[in-house]
């Protein structure tokens, strides 16, 4: 590209120096030839002037006294009636350019001037028209390479940023040429950076969050099939494999549910359900795995409680937050719920010794953990609350307790509102 724009830029400068060099050398000439024949024209009036003043006043007339009237290399021959004609200067030999004047008394001067003077100032004039055409010719090839580089030189770098692009490095250069149409394809190219960047982002968001959210449940169902392996009884049999069946169906809603908030966190499937029934499943699939640590988990708290969400995405949320607590906590682990005005409320809180204080509210930020675990389970159940209108808060940093917030639907009966006695769910 680079010799491209040179060789168009020197053409072009070539074509005009030819056009107007051209033209300039033939208008010189002409000027040059005019201006000697004028000369000589001038000089040949005014020496038959000075002999017709010299006749009238009857005063000699010699070449001697003429021969200082006569510049350069110029030929004078003055021819007067009844005498002999007077030379002034050496006849030159080749073309000449000359001219005769008649003076009033009858003389006849004549006055040459060898061409070869004309060819001379014609050459000096050619040269100088030739050293302007030759800096012309260099100041173009200079201003090319100027103007090729300031245009190369970027649509190199944009190439090598749309290269950087195809390669994975999404980082957006922010940079500028001063030329409109590059910086058109530099602000095109920064906005595709940006979009890839996000687009990588939410597919690794995606990755881990799928990692996490999937490996409790994939957990619990092999759980699930070892005990079914190790039992005799059919009837037991058929009981896990129901249990099994429902995890797997919740499996298949947790991938939905990810691939739903991958392409926008908002979207959701809001409907009335019954809170009991979603905690008394995560009770059922949670015991095995906290029995084995030697611990119990229980549910108290107002029952017969309706919300408005998604059972599926507040099942993962209460699965991350009662895996945290066997993760990070100790004892004890309840599920509380509860009614603050048009909201209903499910606490989950544990015996353990809470969040640290330097973690604080960042407790929901993703890779912050307390220990060395992914950091990202509270961060995807905020996410899960959000999209279905809820939210999800840490109301107590020790002991811990979390409450997730759900919006309720309105109820048949006055009587609902009024809370009941505890009750524990077994």
């Amino acid at each position: 590209m680079r010799r491209r724009l040179i060789n168009s830029t020197l053409a072009v400068v070539l074509v005009v120096i030819a056009v107007f060099g051209v033209s300039l050398v033939i208008v010189e000439t002409r000027t040059i030839t005019n201006s000697a024949q004028e000369r000589v024209e001038s000089e040949a009036v005014r020496l038959a002037s000075i002999v017709d003043s010299r006749l009238l006043s009857d005063e000699q007339i010699t070449g001697d006294i003429l021969r200082d009237q006569v510049a350069g290399e110029r030929y004078a021959e003055i021819d007067m009636p009844g005498r002999d004609p007077i030379e002034i200067g050496t006849k030159p030999d080749g073309e000449v350019i000359k001219y005769t004047a008649d003076g009033e008394q009858g003389e006849k001067v004549t006055v040459e001037e060898p061409r070869s003077e004309v060819t001379r100032e014609v050459g000096r004039t050619l040269l100088l028209i030739a050293g302007v055409a030759l800096l012309a010719i260099v100041a173009a090839v200079l201003l090319a390479v100027r103007q090729a580089n300031r245009l190369a030189s970027p649509l190199t770098d944009l190439a090598s940023t749309a290269e950087r692009l195809g390669s994975g490095d999404p980082r957006p250069r922010h940079k500028r040429y001063g030329v409109p149409e590059l910086d058109r394809v530099a602000d095109v190219l920064d906005g595709s950076a940006e979009r890839i960047a996000r687009m990588l982002t939410a597919e690794r968001r995606l990755a881990a969050d799928a990692s996490h959210q999937l490996r409790t449940p994939l957990t619990a169902l092999s759980m699930r099939l070892e005990e079914i392996t190790m039992t005799e009884d059919l009837s037991e049999v058929k009981e896990e494999a129901t249990i099994a069946l429902t995890q797997v169906e919740r499996l298949t809603d947790v991938v939905e549910r990810l691939l739903t908030n991958a392409r926008d966190p908002r979207t959701g499937s809001a409907v009335t359900f019954d809170l009991d029934e979603v905690i008394k499943q995560q009770l059922e699939e949670w015991r095995p795995a906290y029995r084995s640590a030697g611990r119990a988990i229980v549910s108290s708290g107002k029952r017969h409680l309706t919300a408005v969400g998604t059972p599926g995405a507040v099942a993962q949320v209460l699965a991350a937050l009662i895996e945290n607590s066997l993760m990070h906590g100790g004892g004890t682990v309840a599920l509380r719920t509860r009614v603050t005005g048009n909201q209903a409320v499910i606490e989950v809180t544990d015996e353990g010794a809470g969040v640290p204080p330097e973690l604080g509210s960042r407790i929901f930020e993703r890779t912050i953990s307390g220990r060395n675990s992914t950091g990202i389970g509270l961060a995807v159940a905020r996410d899960l609350a959000e999209a279905d209108g809820g939210r999800l808060e840490m109301l107590q940093a020790s002991p811990p307790v979390f409450g997730l917030f759900l919006s309720r639907t309105p109820l048949k009966k006055a009587s609902d509102d009024v809370a009941g006695p505890e009750q524990t769910i077994r």
